[in-house]
């Protein structure tokens, strides 16, 4: 958060499904999951959602400018639960991004080692020698006029791991305040979205889809 001013978004909680086990949340873009250090920070998803489910447990975060579905478990049996499957890549997440410039190739896939780059923190950055496995597919949905909307799907669940193989790709996500420059970076919001996640319930075991509409 260095060098940024925390302006959240007010709007209500969304709610995208709910029964004894989970919760299924819309974050929207500008929102932390979870409180950063010092009061000004305290805002976040998790808090507002605890606010209404005052026992809801956290399982996973989106970044702060990224919308989209998140889980939150409502027991710690589920926590457990989706925690393992988060842990063993069970689970699938497909996100929308729109990203800078004409995309070569309709799909492909992008295997590429990240760790954080301490000088600038939070920023990540490809590292061959010392970095942990990330592997992002990728797919192009739609060509607009010198961007292109596309489909990607993490293997890994890397920070930044999305916004930084989209500029290793050549094509920075748009509204990206980290990775992105000149016009690509004139946008009001980073243009990526968690479009859709698929889990185990931890009521019996059987696969569960969510979605929610893409803002842009």
């Amino acid at each position: 958060m260095t060098g940024l001013v925390y302006r959240p978004p007010d709007t209500p909680l969304s709610i995208l499904h709910e029964d004894h086990e989970i919760l299924i949340v819309d974050k929207p873009a500008g929102l932390l999951s979870v409180p950063g250090k010092g009061d000004h920070l305290s805002d976040c998803l998790m808090a507002r959602v605890q606010a209404v489910y005052p026992h809801a447990l956290l399982v996973h975060r989106l970044d702060l400018d990224t919308s989209g579905v998140m889980v939150f478990a409502l027991s710690h049996h589920a926590q457990r639960h989706l925690n393992l499957q988060f842990e063993k890549r069970q689970t699938k997440k497909v996100y929308v991004a729109r990203v800078w410039g004409d995309v070569e190739g309709d799909a492909g896939e992008i295997d590429l080692p990240l760790c954080v780059d301490w000088p600038n923190r939070p920023r990540q950055h490809v590292d061959r020698e010392n970095g942990k496995p990330a592997q992002t597919a990728w797919r192009v949905a739609k060509r607009e006029g010198g961007t292109t909307r596309m489909r990607l799907t993490p293997k890994t669940g890397r920070s930044h791991q999305l916004r930084v193989h989209m500029l290793e790709l050549g094509h920075p996500i748009l509204g990206d305040p980290f990775y992105a420059e000149g016009e690509a970076r004139d946008f009001p919001r980073l243009m990526l979205h968690a479009e859709s996640l698929k889990l185990r319930h931890p009521d019996g075991g059987h696969y569960v889809g969510f979605r929610s509409k893409v803002p842009f």
